[in-house]
């Protein structure tokens, strides 16, 4: 038994006066003789130890009285050690998208919102965080509103950030019991791999189950195949059920246009649809589901095509490049030095430099401000180029510099797969093929990587930020490259990445760069909205081009309209990373805890049993009450 008030139990020692009192009392008794005494001493004897045992009970129950009610007042109680210590909570409540899986007809989330304002009392302070938002230092009615509004989100907490974040929650205090409360499905996309191994957070798991593990996503969508008339879409699904097949819809806004059914084959399926080729569509794929509702439906868009402007400079024939860079797909041009309009260079996205005997100063002069500005930048050096003037240039944007002409035969063998000029290109390394050689080069001093490479490792091609410098001489007299499978990729990827189109689709949360050809005017700048939701992306104003990029934004999927001064340049899609669409969980024994539970009132329930104290003091009020009612009865019946 415990005190509130343990120092009130020194007035016990008080209980020692009625005591002295009674043991020394100071009165006397005088004999007085009368007649018949000995007739009555038999009497006398029997009155006064009547008289004695009476005063002897009174005196008991006024001391238990006073005892009660000193011991009531000191406010006994029984509890637990660890009830009497302060304590801190920390609520994780996940709201990621695999909270939407369903049990008893409604979502694990929203079971764990009315759970959670069922179980934790109104007058608790606590601190909760979700993926996105945290509330610190809170009771339930402060933010009883905002759980009920409370939608799943793409964004997953892996346990590594959620112990790092509640650990910021609670407070710099070392006396405390710390206890966070964790109340999730455990997806395993929760990596395991903590380096938490502190005991001073009591830590109390509530991992959520659906009713079942049965889902099917919509992946991904890509064009397979493309000519002058159609365009083939392909549709991939993943199902984690042993369903066989689904219907799909595919919509260009809110109008159905095409719809089939989708067959599965060790639990993956494709949609092929065929939709006319130069039409731009807001289209959205669709299936009905009764697992995870975030990945039932994809969006995606195919505005009409900007063409990259891509512009050669030189005396030499360009024929080839011509029919690289074909009029459905590039806006091509070609002028010699002569006959060139400099004011056309800041328009271009992709300038060639197609062996130039000299580059002039004024030529210098405005590829520096083209390249500043985004452009893209291709140099081929002809057999005969004055070596200076092309340093000058290669210095201007610190991509090395050539050294001197080497006449000797060289075979280009060595291909680097993993630069940014040959992403999605080749499907496999390729270790054997013809090889283009070259008769003579120039070695070249560079820190930019190789992009093709000699057999002895020099590189014929290096590049880096748009910048792109050939070693040797394209010319039929000097290399064989031209007839080589590997000259059209390699141009035509330095045309195509010199405008970052929009694809299909892009990803939130993942990196994004979108190029809008699109001059703007002074003080202008872009928007991108949909509906009532509007927000600015970081952006880079070019001479002939704004550069978007996208990390955090836009927080929904769909598809969004770029906008300048209210006017609509062209649409981007973003649709939510599927990577909860596997219901698939961790063993959350393998995790360490301090206790586990299957339901969150279960939790509270324990939690707010450990902090029970059972108060006495009413007892030992009541048992005051009975002594003094000993005493009226003790004076009352019993005689002295």
């Amino acid at each position: 038994m415990q005190f509130k008030y343990p120092e009130l139990l020194w007035a016990l020692f008080l209980l020692l006066i009625p005591i002295f009192i009674h043991l020394f009392q100071l009165r006397r008794f005088k004999k007085t003789p009368f007649t018949n005494v000995k007739l009555l001493q038999k009497v006398v004897s029997e009155s006064r130890q009547s008289n004695s045992l009476k005063k002897w009970l009174l005196l008991a129950t006024r001391l238990l009285v006073f005892t009660a009610l000193i011991i009531a007042f000191a406010q006994p109680f029984f509890a637990k050690e660890i009830a009497l210590q302060d304590k801190e909570t920390v609520i994780y409540l996940d709201d990621s998208f695999s909270m939407q899986a369903k049990t008893d007809q409604r979502t694990l989330l929203s079971n764990a919102v009315q759970e959670l304002i069922k179980s934790v009392p109104d007058d608790k302070t606590f601190s909760l965080f979700t993926n996105t938002t945290e509330y610190r230092n809170v009771s339930l009615k402060d933010i009883r509103n905002d759980l009920l509004t409370i939608e799943a989100t793409p964004k997953q907490l892996d346990l590594e950030e959620i112990y790092l974040k509640a650990s910021a929650l609670f407070s710099k205090a070392g006396n405390r019991i710390k206890n966070l409360v964790l109340i999730s499905d455990f997806q395993k996309t929760m990596s395991t791999t903590v380096s938490d191994s502190s005991n001073t957070i009591q830590k109390h798991l509530v991992q959520l189950s659906p009713d079942g593990l049965d889902n099917i996503s919509l992946d991904t969508v890509f064009i397979s195949s493309q000519d002058s008339d159609n365009i083939e879409l392909t549709v991939g699904l993943t199902t984690y059920s042993k369903i066989q097949n689904t219907p799909i819809s595919l919509y260009d806004k809110d109008r159905l246009i095409a719809k089939t059914s989708a067959i599965f084959e060790d639990n993956k399926g494709t949609v092929i649809f065929t939709l006319p080729a130069r039409e731009a569509i807001n289209g959205r794929f669709e299936i009905s589901d009764v697992g995870l509702i975030y990945d039932n439906h994809l969006h995606f868009n195919i505005d009409v095509k900007e063409k990259p402007k891509v512009l050669v400079i030189g005396e030499v024939d360009s024929d080839y490049l011509r029919r690289m860079y074909t009029e459905d797909e590039f806006l091509f041009s070609s002028f010699g030095t002569k006959n060139l309009n400099y004011r056309d260079i800041d328009l271009q996205n992709l300038i060639i430099l197609n062996e130039l005997d000299h580059v002039s100063n004024a030529l210098i002069a405005s590829l520096t401000s083209f390249v500043v500005n985004g452009g893209n930048l291709v140099v081929i050096p002809g057999i005969d180029s004055n070596l200076d003037s092309y340093n000058q240039l290669l210095t201007k944007f610190s991509v090395g510099s050539y050294i001197e002409k080497v006449a000797a035969d060289r075979n280009i063998t060595q291909i680097s797969f993993s630069h940014p000029l040959y992403k999605n290109v080749f499907e496999k390394k390729i270790q054997n093929f013809q090889y283009p050689k070259v008769s003579q080069f120039f070695r070249i001093s560079t820190n930019g990587p190789s992009i093709l490479s000699y057999q002895n490792g020099e590189p014929f091609l290096t590049g880096v930020n748009g910048i792109y410098v050939f070693t040797a001489s394209l010319s039929d007299q000097n290399s064989n490259f031209k007839q080589s499978p590997l000259i059209v990729p390699t141009f035509y990827k330095m045309g195509a990445n010199s405008l970052n189109l929009p694809d299909l689709y892009s990803t939130i949360g993942s990196l994004t760069q979108i190029d809008v050809t699109q001059r703007l005017s002074k003080d202008h700048i872009l928007k991108v909205f949909k509906e009532d939701y509007e927000f600015i992306p970081q952006q880079r104003t070019q001479a002939n081009k704004v550069s978007l990029t996208f990390s955090e934004n836009p927080a929904t999927d769909g598809i969004f309209g770029v906008s300048e001064n209210g006017n609509t340049l062209m649409h981007i899609s973003f649709n939510y990373p599927r990577n909860e669409s596997e219901l698939d969980y961790l063993e959350i024994n393998n995790l360490q805890f301090n206790s586990k539970q299957g339901s969150i009132s279960s939790l509270f329930q324990n939690l707010q049993n450990d902090n029970r104290v059972t108060e006495l003091w009413k007892w030992f009020v009541i048992l005051a009450v009975l002594f003094i009612l000993i005493e009226v009865l003790i004076i009352k019946y019993l005689k002295q």
